[in-house]
């Protein structure tokens, strides 16, 4: 079976799963559903899966309570599903690692754009891994160290610092276009690609919390490093070094 096209919908009403696994089904995908998080672990627990749809409204345990029992790194990518207006759940999501989200109820070719976008992304971010570890064009500023191939962040000590997937990228966004204002549109583009929503307020939270991993006693904080440009956006102040 091949994982590129395996995919997983959870979601508590059983008319939402049927409806969306027969249309992603006649796209070419193989597609299970599960109605709980407990069912979903059952079934990642009989095979790999490359995507994951999750609903966040569900009773019991919620889609954001399992999100946070993924494993974001080597785990599948998830698209969140939320309510239109629940701004809390989508930004809480994608500071959790989601790869992106869709309000509900999801237009079913909307939903279709996301989950290719999202496996388009995964794929080519895949592709540098296979690159030797001394090969590796490390982003260096102000001491630290990003690691895009390796997705590491090593403070001027060489102790790794965790950043969730949100700010992995919304960082790399920053090293690979410093001294320059960048717009929340501009992140949310570089961070999410083209077809994530525009959605100021989870630019301003990811930078909020990005500010907070970056900032030591010793060097220059996370407010230096990421000034913002009222009325205009965000910018990196420091010089990057690729090597």
């Amino acid at each position: 079976m091949d994982l590129a096209t395996r995919l997983l919908i959870v979601d508590d009403d059983p008319g939402i799963r049927e409806l969306t696994a027969t249309f992603l089904t006649s796209h070419g995908y193989i597609v299970d559903v599960a109605e709980d998080g407990t069912a979903m672990r059952a079934a990642m627990a009989r095979g790999d899966y490359a995507l994951i749809v999750l609903d966040v409204m569900m009773p019991g345990e919620d889609g954001l309570s399992i999100l946070r029992t993924l494993d974001r790194r080597a785990g599948p990518a998830v698209i969140i599903m939320s309510v239109i207006g629940e701004e809390v759940d989508r930004i809480v999501g994608l500071e959790m690692g989601a790869d992106d989200y869709i309000a509900k109820p999801a237009n079913p070719r909307e939903l279709l754009a996301r989950i290719r976008s999202v496996l388009r992304r995964n794929q080519a971010s895949a592709l540098p891994t296979v690159a030797p570890a001394n090969a590796r064009p490390y982003l260096r500023f102000a001491g630290w160290r990003l690691d895009p191939v390796g997705r590491q962040l090593f403070d001027p000590d060489q102790i790794v610092i965790n950043l969730s997937d949100g700010e992995f990228r919304l960082l790399l966004a920053f090293a690979e276009h410093p001294r320059r204002v960048l717009t929340r549109d501009q992140l949310l583009d570089l961070s999410r690609g083209h077809n994530a929503e525009h959605f100021d307020r989870a630019i301003d939270v990811q930078v909020s919390r990005l500010r907070r991993k970056l900032s030591r006693d010793d060097t220059a904080g996370g407010d230096e490093l990421i000034r913002t440009v009222r009325n205009e956006g965000y910018i990196f102040t420091s010089d990057v070094d690729r090597r």
